[in-house]
């Protein structure tokens, strides 16, 4: 069964960074695009940034510029690089993968990892 596991997350003060890790385990034949997504209480789960297996990136404007994501392929994991956080970045991120496995090509998700910026 495939599984992605998120790591990296915590209390950060505004200004500072984060690095989050999600790692990919299992019986899966190819990893397709992967992506970080976040729910803030009270507010519908959104899409952080993406990439392609081939690098390709997309991100969410309130996070252009300060956060990357980025891949190795070899080891089947994605990293979301956040700097200058802000307070508003608070939320649970959740790491995505869209990938073939025994089961066929689905959507799989992380459990999630909270992430919090506060003084």
């Amino acid at each position: 069964q495939v599984q992605l596991v998120e790591s990296g997350g915590g209390l950060v003060q505004p200004g500072g960074s984060l690095r989050l890790s999600c790692a990919v385990s299992g019986n899966r034949f190819y990893i397709y695009d992967m992506g970080w997504y976040r729910q803030a209480p009270g507010k519908q789960r959104e899409l952080v940034a993406s990439i392609t297996r081939s690098g390709s990136t997309n991100y969410a404007d309130s996070v252009k510029g300060r956060f990357t994501i980025s891949r190795v392929n070899a080891k089947d994991t994605a990293y979301l690089q956040m700097n200058s956080l802000k307070p508003e970045d608070t939320a649970v991120y959740y790491c995505n993968g869209d990938i073939w496995s025994l089961t066929g090509r689905k959507d799989y998700w992380g459990q999630g990892t909270q992430v919090t910026v506060s003084s």
